[in-house]
């Protein structure tokens, strides 16, 4: 694919539209011979891949999903995982209009959005208190780039929580997120997206799957939108290109080609400053920047699997990875507020001040860079069952080697304007604006490692995992002009992880786990001066629970508690050095269901408590709470249908106060935000409608750190109508 692909939505929509006669027609022809003689055979695929197509009734979708890929490195039942496992599949995404992994997130308690933060763009996101930003992963592989993440191409996405170095090396503090892509089957099949919203949003998908023989299949996904918010000059123009191959469905030996090309030109948002601790009371639609502002990516990834059965008990999978981010991002952002006089307001103790918002101003300040991050990365996996007397082993063994780079050249505008609090000017960039080169910061990041997992079935009722990872990973950096000038690490470390099983019946099945990661100080590629020789901090975590099948194996129950714990965290001494005496704990609780309660109604639905605690720090926040972590968090969808074809439902999210950064001097208040949903279904078509923050809710939904902390606004009421015909 060329790099400059620059297809605009309409011209995406207008091909869609000139091609679509020819493909049903050929769809068509080729299907009906298909699926007489030609029945697809099993590719021990699990049903959270699989895509379901809507043949008259919408009483087929199902939002409960009883495997994952993410929780053993293979396809295994959840209630065969001693961790909590959230699946967002495809009928969920659909139903509510998720076109964003963050707007799929949503439905993941235990989450919540970070914003913009520093050198870092794209999706930051926090699991159980922890950032996840380098803890996202597409199909098995980590994900670094710093990119807003589209659906799409996605069939599923996975949350696994609490620690899990052992499965994926570095980080996952928090958990880990799995964006499952989907892939190709033996059997025709297409469909066409149109959706139109207010404040001009207009996007346009397709998803056509063509078999090319009787154990090979093509499929391609596209898209392209054109998306304003509710938020002052706001808007984001996004196309992507998703195809894909698989060979030898079905057989011993299967190869599966697939790749990404993504282009996103989005304007950032910085949010509001604080105001005496809590966001500025000011119109929600305020927007501190320049109009010329842009936040521009170009993702391309391509990926290889080979999978081939030796036998009943042996299977090899080895497999590719090699992907190329590039942002050039030109962005502004309220740096601090000041006075009519001129006095500027201590921006660490959320701006204190007595007076009103129309004698405030904004200083901006830039936030331009140009990175460049590469990965290459590689896995390789053999899974062996065995017998040891009357113990029954899967055990999965593997080696990953992979490289990545990161590359980050800033720069920094001068003589940025002052912009009114109350009612900032939509202005470009002004002629007597200056820019200087800023640093310019190099790093390489080596991973190499082995692991083993094995699941062990002690008998019809017990089962214990148990895994062990051994990691090396060397990173060094370089910096022109910030510190420091050179650091290397070189870090070793062994992540393992238990689990004992109890399943007294098929329909319950209960757990206890323990679990351990490690974060590098360069763990990102990038590095603050002074944590260079510091070794890993260490995170662990206990965790018991329950999962259960009810209502006939239509409904799954979930429920846990754990205690995760940073026990050696990095925290700034007074003499401005750092030091491994802090800890920071997490002790919570969830609840999930998912599934059909009656044959029309179903539901969506989870709960988190976060007791978030720095028990240890010398940087004065000993005793605070984490930032970004809300005591409770509760999302619920939940659909019924009506009169065969009529599908209607909707539901709230919730979440509690937050605090912006771990000084706990800014503050947002909790909300709950409703959305609702109308569609009528037909054999080749769906109408649907969707309604945001159906009671226009005032709420805010990222937080950034920086600055004192602001807070991003969440969008106000937008409906959107989908038109979708399947061919």
């Amino acid at each position: 694919m060329p790099s400059n692909f620059r297809a605009s939505p309409l011209q995406t929509a207008l091909l869609l539209a000139l091609t679509l006669p020819a493909v049903s027609h050929a769809q068509t022809s080729r299907s009906t011979a298909s699926d007489s003689s030609n029945p697809q055979p099993s590719t021990n695929k699990p049903k959270t891949l699989s895509s379901v197509h809507v043949t008259g009734s919408v009483v087929g979708n199902d939002y409960d999903s009883d495997m994952s890929t993410v929780g053993a490195k293979a396809p295994t039942s959840l209630r065969d995982i001693p961790q909590t496992v959230v699946v967002v599949n495809r009928d969920l995404l659909d139903a509510q209009g998720a076109t964003s992994l963050q707007d799929a997130l949503r439905n993941v308690p235990g989450i919540t959005i970070g914003g913009a933060e520093g050198g870092q763009i794209g999706n930051n996101i926090n699991l159980r208190g922890f950032t996840a930003r380098t803890d996202i992963y597409l199909d098995g592989f980590r994900d670094p780039g710093q990119y807003y993440r589209d659906t799409f191409d996605l069939s599923a996405i996975e949350v696994l929580k609490g620690p899990s170095s052992m499965l994926f090396g570095r980080g996952s503090t928090g958990g880990v997120i799995n964006q499952v892509s989907k892939e190709p089957e033996l059997k025709a099949f297409g469909e066409v997206t149109a959706t139109v919203g207010t404040s001009d949003r207009y996007r346009t998908t397709a998803d056509i799957n063509q078999p090319l023989s009787d154990t090979s299949a093509a499929r391609l996904n596209v898209y392209g939108q054109d998306m304003h918010t509710t938020r002052d000059v706001q808007k984001n123009q996004d196309e992507g290109i998703a195809p894909s191959l698989r060979f030898g469905i079905g057989t011993p030996t299967q190869i599966t080609l697939s790749a990404l090309i993504q282009r996103n030109h989005d304007m950032p948002d910085y949010g509001l400053p604080p105001i005496n601790g809590r966001p500025a009371n000011v119109n929600y639609k305020n927007w501190y920047g320049l109009t010329d502002d842009r936040t521009n990516q170009d993702v391309n990834e391509f990926s290889g699997r080979l999978e081939h059965t030796f036998s009943d008990n042996v299977s090899l999978r080895t497999q590719l990875d090699y992907s190329d981010y590039t942002t050039h991002a030109r962005e502004t952002a309220a740096n601090s507020v000041v006075t009519a006089a001129g006095v500027t307001l201590n921006k660490t103790l959320g701006n204190p001040t007595n007076l009103p918002a129309q004698d405030l101003y904004v200083q901006l300040a830039s936030h331009d860079r140009v990175i460049h991050d590469k990965i290459l990365d590689s896995q390789t996996d053999l899974t062996t069952q065995f017998d040891t007397g009357s113990l029954h082993h899967t055990l999965i063994t593997g080696v990953e080697l992979a490289r990545e780079t990161y590359n980050n050249q800033g720069y920094t505008r001068n003589g940025l304007p002052l912009l009114s609090l109350l009612d900032p000017a939509q202005e470009s960039t002004p002629s007597n604006v200056t820019t200087t080169v800023g640093n310019y910061a190099q790093s390489v990041g080596k991973t190499a490692a082995v692991y083993a997992n094995d699941t062990i079935k002690l008998s019809d009722q017990w089962m214990v995992v148990a895994g062990v990872r051994r990691d090396e990973f060397d990173a060094h950096i370089s910096n022109t002009i910030s510190l420091p000038a050179y650091a290397q690490q070189t870090v070793y470390f062994t992540s393992v992880r238990g689990g004992v099983i109890y399943q007294p019946s098929e329909k319950q099945s209960y757990y206890v786990s323990y679990g351990t990661s490690f974060d590098p100080s360069l763990e990102q590629l990038t590095l603050t001066n002074g944590t260079q020789d510091l070794a890993p901090e260490k995170n662990r975590s206990y965790e018991i629970g329950g999962k259960w099948n009810l209502l006939e194996d239509m409904l799954s129950i979930n429920a846990a508690l754990y205690n995760l714990e940073q026990t050696n965290a990095r925290t700034q001494t007074s003499s401005g050095e750092y030091a491994l005496d802090g800890n920071i704990r997490v002790r919570g609780a969830e609840l999930g269901a998912a599934g059909h309660i009656t044959k029309n109604w179903q539901i969506f639905s989870g709960y988190s408590y976060m007791d978030g605690r720095i028990v240890k720090a010398l940087d004065g926040t000993q005793g605070n709470i984490p930032a970004n972590t809300p005591r409770n968090t509760v999302t619920t969808w939940s659909t019924y249908t009506f009169a065969q074809n009529w599908e209607a439902g909707g539901g709230p999210t919730y979440m509690s106060q937050r605090y912006a950064a771990n000084a706990d001097t800014v503050s947002v208040g909790g909300y709950t935000r409703w959305d609702a949903t109308l569609a009528y279904h037909q054999p080749h078509y769906d109408v649907r409608l969707n309604v945001i923050n159906l009671t226009d809710k005032r709420y805010f939904d990222a937080l950034i750190q920086s600055d004192g902390g602001r807070s991003v606004p969440g969008i106000g009421r937008t409906e959107m109508l989908t038109f979708t015909y399947k061919f």
